[in-house]
């Protein structure tokens, strides 16, 4: 199979039978072609609102690439993007030159403004729902409760089936009832875990997505 990626066209084979290594990047090629052809991995790019002046300061793609690398293995930490740099095949399938560090990825993000990058990434949401939102639809606010522990920014004890007396967070993910399509989220303290105390967030979440707020929603709560 044939697919074009930002490293020209590549051929993909597939091995057969039960000794054939598995790995859980084996179609990023594919998934590489539909980001080239919608250009939505440039645009992406693109708008980020990171500037480094270093000439020693890696690229944006370079940083991005890699963010993107290590949510599409599964990583859930920032040392786990060690075990990118190993890869030799998939980064220049998205025109990058280097999987960057672990530290170059949290110093870089640490240097885009919190309001800036919000809007930049709900910008690039916002591209990919809005066609989806032309008919009437309705908002879903689902809700996670996050136990805590240590001292972390913003942890109130509240709703915590799981660790009662716990501190925790709450987030509050805004999706298109009929498509399960995400167009927002928002996190907050542990107390406001209902969703029917989702608030100003899904009220902007659906004026921006639709252009129009519909007036239509649906909360979960964690405990019914």
């Amino acid at each position: 199979m044939i697919a074009d990626t930002f490293a020209g066209r590549v051929h993909v084979e597939w091995e057969q039978g039960e000794g054939a290594a598995v790995t859980p990047l084996g179609q990023l090629p594919f998934f590489i072609e539909y980001l080239k052809q919608g250009g939505l991995f440039d645009g992406w790019v693109a708008g980020c609102p990171l500037s480094l002046t270093s000439p020693n300061a890696p690229s944006k793609r370079d940083i991005l690439g890699t963010v993107m690398l290590s949510v599409l293995a599964g990583h859930r930490r920032y040392a786990h993007i060690t075990t990118l740099r190993c890869d030799p095949v998939n980064p220049p399938l998205l025109g990058m030159t280097k999987v960057v560090s672990e530290d170059a990825v949290r110093r870089a993000l640490g240097k885009i403004a919190a309001e800036a990058g919000r809007a930049w990434l709900q910008e690039q949401l916002d591209y990919c729902t809005r066609p989806l939102l032309r008919e009437p639809w309705i908002l879903d606010v689902d809700t996670t409760v996050k136990p805590l522990y240590g001292h972390q920014e913003g942890a109130v004890v509240g709703y915590n089936p799981k660790k009662p007396g716990r501190p925790s967070h709450t987030y509050h993910s805004y999706m298109v009832g009929q498509f399960a399509a995400g167009i927002g989220g928002r996190g907050s303290g542990g107390q406001p875990a209902c969703g029917k105390a989702f608030g100003a967030g899904a009220v902007d979440a659906g004026a921006g997505a639709a252009g129009r707020w519909l007036g239509t929603g649906r909360g979960t709560c964690p405990g019914c």
